[in-house]
């Protein structure tokens, strides 16, 4: 199993939308949120413009970090999200 943190889910979450949006990483700001209501969340700034993400949204960014960064093929089912001062996912094998 491999876990990753906070910092690294948040590299995901900003690589995924800057390629979605055709800006750079750096470009994007993301916040990583967790409520009752809705569960994993993050909300993420893009040329002065705001846009939530919803779990599945943070799963597929995970899955498309883990192969580019880690050449590693991972699926939504192998990726559980969690918190509690920080966040993490773990990634089954």
């Amino acid at each position: 199993m491999v876990r990753i943190y906070t910092d690294e889910i948040i590299n995901a979450v900003c690589k995924n939308i800057a390629d979605r949006k055709g800006v750079s990483p750096s470009e994007v700001e993301a916040q990583l949120a967790w409520d009752e209501q809705y569960g994993f969340t993050a909300e993420v700034w893009v040329q002065g413009r705001s846009q939530y993400l919803v779990e599945a949204n943070l799963l597929e960014a995970i899955e498309q970090y883990m192969y580019t960064q880690y050449n590693r093929r991972v699926f939504r089912s192998q990726i559980t999200l969690d918190a509690d001062e920080e966040f993490w996912a773990d990634i089954a094998d």
